[in-house]
């Protein structure tokens, strides 16, 4: 018995790595479609968001069934617990970078923005792909670290974001409220993306050490 609930857990581990792997491709995808206007890139972050959709609707499914039939306690608790919390993470994170995919889809074959204002979300896109990958590292991570939280906070991200909320807010602002608007929540949207990437992590550290989110100290 212990050993296929060992199985299981392994599995569920497996699977959230496919996820972040998606969840990292996805941030690739949308750099293409925001940067280069990429139609193509755009349908390509669709399709990766249904499979996020799809693994997320597995792990949920196999965390259930563990913690119903199989009734784990202590750390193997936590391990299937923290998992359905890191799926919901990488779930948000396809349907964050979905909504930048339409924004690409709505405002074609014009770019989004006007070029000095791409080039800002195009920093906070880039940003946001480094933490994704490292949340499929901090995943995969074998042994992991517990020391610190293996995702840090990016600081560039926020600067680049209140670049962005200023340039849009600014009276020299002309080209109208609808562009003001679809920028701020781009960049809103990259935000979030981070801000799952960083829970990720601070999920990883609760699994390892037992420290709750709330007590966990940035680095």
């Amino acid at each position: 018995m212990r050993t296929k609930f060992s199985y299981e857990l392994t599995t569920l581990t497996h699977e959230l790595a496919h996820m972040a792997r998606l969840a990292h491709e996805a941030t690739e995808r949308a750099t293409a479609a925001l940067t280069d206007t990429d139609l193509g890139a755009a349908y390509e972050v669709f399709a990766l968001e249904e499979q996020l959709q799809a693994k997320h609707a597995t792990c949920e499914d196999r965390s259930v069934i563990l913690l119903a039939l199989e009734a784990p306690v202590a750390r193997d608790l936590r391990h299937v617990v923290t998992a359905i919390q890191i799926a919901d993470d990488l779930n948000g994170i396809g349907g964050a970078l979905s909504r930048v995919a339409d924004s690409v889809v709505r405002r074609h074959p014009l770019p989004v923005a006007p070029p000095h204002v791409v080039t800002l979300l195009t920093g906070m896109a880039t940003a946001t792909t480094n933490l994704a990958a490292a949340a499929v590292a901090a995943i995969v991570a074998r042994p992991p670290s517990p020391d610190l939280a293996p995702i840090p906070a990016d600081d560039t991200l926020d600067r680049l974001h209140r670049q962005v909320l200023r340039v849009v807010g600014d009276t020299s602002w002309a080209h109208g409220a609808a562009m003001a608007v679809d920028v701020a929540l781009l960049a809103q949207h990259y935000d979030r993306c981070a801000a799952h990437c960083v829970r990720i992590g601070r999920l990883i550290r609760f699994l390892h050490t037992g420290i709750p989110l709330s007590a966990q100290v940035e680095p």
